[in-house]
């Protein structure tokens, strides 16, 4: 009868323990800085500098045009809950920004801590600013900071733990910085036409000059006008590729490769990553080194 007491007695201990740790990936987030970012360069920015302090969630699945994301209730749950929700603000998110109200812990409009500039047409409706200001290394940078400040202020214990990995990705992001200036600094052409005028800051930053089909909004309508003008643009200034995006439909670029008569080629914008991205292991680092490369290729730089 002992024997028979003590065998039952150790099934049920041991499914008792099968059942505590069966919670995944929530015993495993036990204690770490819960953090929501509204898309991919906010949600890497957390990775790198809370590491294995932090719980990350991004709120734009992979292959999600971010302009467009609109929240389930769960989303907007996990913003109300979050330790630390990262968001770019000025319009870019609307359905994000919309539920900004429902946190009860710390915010953080990452345009807030970064030089911007206006639209490119002067005022786009929606946009107060040009949004896009990961796509400038040293701007990125300066997130990065402003994520730093952001987690030490939430957990000052692990200050120093943050301030680490902060200063890790900046030098990795003043070295790419460096790359794209000695790699643009001596091209055949400076004048990119892009998709949709997302890389103003990119442009600005390495002497280039961006000229977009469309403004701000990718899903923008173009007028036939726009791409006759841009046709006499390309072939005037002898422009050899027109740029496309990973998450934009590339109809409207192609229409107008084809009328001036010369190729496409992908920039990526790092608004998020599609799936066989993600599965090939890129990230922000690999992604603007390749758009590096697509720019040197295009603009017959020495």
């Amino acid at each position: 009868m002992r024997l028979i007491l003590i065998i039952v007695l150790s099934i049920l201990l041991t499914g008792t323990g099968v059942a505590c740790s069966s919670g995944g990936g929530n015993a495993s987030d036990a204690g770490k800085i819960q953090v929501v970012a509204s898309f991919y360069p906010l949600a890497e920015a957390a990775r790198q500098v809370g590491g294995d302090l932090v719980s990350v969630t991004n709120l734009t699945a992979p292959g999600v045009e971010p302009h467009d994301l609109e929240l389930t209730p769960n989303q907007v749950a996990s913003i109300a809950r979050a330790d630390l929700v990262l968001y770019l603000g000025s319009g870019f998110q609307p359905a994000v920004e919309d539920a900004i109200g429902e946190a009860e812990g710390t915010t953080l409009d990452a345009l807030t801590g970064v030089d911007t500039t206006a639209p490119p047409s002067g005022s786009e409706e929606g946009f107060a600013v040009d949004p896009h200001v990961w796509l400038d290394a040293e701007r990125y940078a300066r997130i990065v900071d402003e994520v730093r400040s952001a987690l030490a202020r939430i957990d000052p214990s692990h200050a120093n733990a943050f301030a680490s990995g902060a200063s890790r990705f900046e030098d990795r992001l003043h070295a790419l910085d460096e790359e794209f200036r000695s790699g643009l600094a001596h091209c055949e052409r400076m004048t990119i036409v892009t998709n949709h005028a997302a890389f103003g800051y990119l442009a600005s930053a390495y002497g280039l000059m961006q000229v977009g089909i469309s403004g701000l909004d990718p899903e923008a309508d173009v007028d036939p006008r726009r791409i006759a003008e841009l046709r006499d643009l390309v072939q005037t200034q002898g422009i050899t590729t027109i740029f496309t995006e990973d998450l934009v439909s590339p109809k409207v670029a192609e229409t107008l490769a084809n009328e001036a008569g010369v190729q496409t080629a992908v920039l990526h914008t790092l608004e998020g990553l599609t799936d066989a991205e993600v599965a090939a292991g890129a990230d922000y680092l690999s992604e603007m080194r390749e758009n590096l490369a697509t720019l040197r290729e295009a603009l017959g730089c020495a």
